[in-house]
């Protein structure tokens, strides 16, 4: 499982036209489910993420978590994570989940979140999403899952 997490002022998502989830300073994380993934990695992952500390403390240094900041996070589900680029143009996403694999942790992970007090809003799982955002730092990250 990957994520890529970006540090934001604000972000929103849009589905035909209108905003379905938007927030203020947080996270906006593109969640990527690979095919052998299982709840452990989705924990371990929504740790990961939670605890990040990546918001500036009163001295400027990076040492605040999402959580120690009252902050929100934005999970987009986005299978093009596990899009492979190395043998010619077109991506290959054989690594990616099925779709009733992928919505199943996509939804157990924004679950875990939810269940450790933040606020989460999310995308529509498999909708075509337009996805605004300012990127404060600008600070984007990969983390991935162990288990």
């Amino acid at each position: 499982m990957r994520a890529l997490v970006q540090r934001v002022s604000e972000a929103s998502v849009l589905v035909d036209g209108s905003v379905i989830g938007n927030i203020g300073t947080g996270l906006l994380v593109f969640l990527g489910i690979r095919h052998d993934d299982t709840e452990a990695h989705a924990q371990h992952l929504a740790k990961k993420v939670i605890q990040l500390r990546i918001f500036p403390d009163n001295e400027g240094k990076m040492n605040r978590s999402v959580r120690d900041i009252s902050a929100e996070l934005l999970v987009i589900s986005q299978f093009t994570l596990y899009g492979n680029t190395r043998k010619g143009n077109r991506p290959s996403y054989s690594e990616a989940a099925p779709p009733e694999i992928a919505r199943r942790l996509y939804e157990y992970f924004v679950e875990i979140c939810k269940e450790s007090g933040i606020t989460v809003r999310t995308g529509v799982f498999q909708a075509h999403m337009s996805v605004r955002l300012v990127n404060d730092g600008p600070v984007t990250l990969m983390c991935y899952s162990e288990t």
